[in-house]
């Protein structure tokens, strides 16, 4: 056999592009109000308040009037772009097509994009008003402290779940017809796991877990992301909302676009996804803050 014969082995490239662990796409745009809109600015509700029934003292008396108070919730976009050149001499050099999966890792984004939106509007500044002119915060009064129920600093627990809802129904907020969501990470998660309550049988008449996985418990639908905020202290913001009060604005939903550019040396390939939208909060009752210690 020749010496030579070291000279013909082959290598062999792999011819899959695999995209490294991310969050893949939208999470919570399911479990918000959403809506299309154009222009600078949108309004999805006007609000109407909450009116009383009066009581008559006087027999043939002049009849009175009751107004009830009206606002208007305002939404504004964001325009976001991700655009990625590939050199048309690497592209020629490489056995897999990678394009479509730059575009596929693109798309990905682009739907965190959706859920940073809708997290950052949960406990942000909403636009009220007729022209949206007044700046509307979020309530203390909405607040679930990071000790509640404890002598400490916790993180998520069953009580801290329980006067998330109990502050949800006081406010009148139709728990039977709208869906009730909280938003978790896995430190969240793992918080509730070691609660007796959640995965015990003896509290439950029927399974909240699906392989692990809390799915559901007391009502409240528990989404996984790890995108949410943390506030100055660096306790975890955990939203726990109706759908209904929360709102996703699409101005531009999210497109892909591949082309060359010719005013590039090589010719390079440009793929570029672009997106606009915006959220907002609709009314602060239907939402929770839960503070958690990590």
């Amino acid at each position: 056999m020749s010496v030579n014969i070291p000279n013909h082995f082959s290598q062999e490239y792999a011819t899959n592009v695999q995209l490294l662990l991310q969050q893949k796409g939208s999470r919570l745009r399911g479990a918000v109000m959403e809506g299309s809109h154009k222009g600078e600015q949108a309004s999805p509700v006007d609000q109407i308040g909450k009116i009383e029934m009066q009581e008559v003292t006087t027999r043939f008396g002049a009849m009175g009037r009751v107004d009830a108070a009206t606002d208007r919730r305002w939404c504004l976009p964001t325009d976001f772009e991700l655009p990625q050149l590939i050199d048309s001499f690497d592209k020629l050099k490489m056995i897999t097509d990678v394009e479509s999966s730059y575009v596929q890792n693109a798309v990905q984004a682009a739907g965190r994009q959706y859920d940073n939106s809708i997290i950052s509007a949960f406990f942000g500044t909403a636009k009220t008003g007729k022209t949206g002119s007044t700046s509307t915060t979020f309530p203390a009064a909405q607040q679930v402290a990071v000790n509640h129920g404890s002598s400490g600093n916790v993180g998520a627990t069953v009580k801290k779940l329980r006067e998330a809802k109990k502050i949800l129904m006081a406010a009148d907020v139709d728990i039977d017809a709208d869906p009730i969501y909280a938003a978790v990470t896995a430190k969240q998660h793992d918080d509730l796991l070691a609660e007796a309550q959640v995965i015990s049988t003896d509290f439950n008449d029927r399974p909240v877990l699906t392989e692990g996985k809390i799915i559901r418990f007391l009502g409240i639908n528990l989404i996984h992301t790890e995108l949410l905020d943390v506030d100055g202290s660096s306790y975890r913001r955990m939203p726990v909302w109706a759908k209904s009060g929360m709102h996703l604005g699409v101005w531009n939903d999210i497109k892909a676009n591949v082309s060359i550019r010719n005013d590039l040396s090589s010719l390079p390939f440009q793929a570029v996804v672009s997106m606009s939208c915006g959220a907002t909060r609709l009314e602060e009752e239907k939402i929770v803050e839960i503070k958690c210690a990590e």
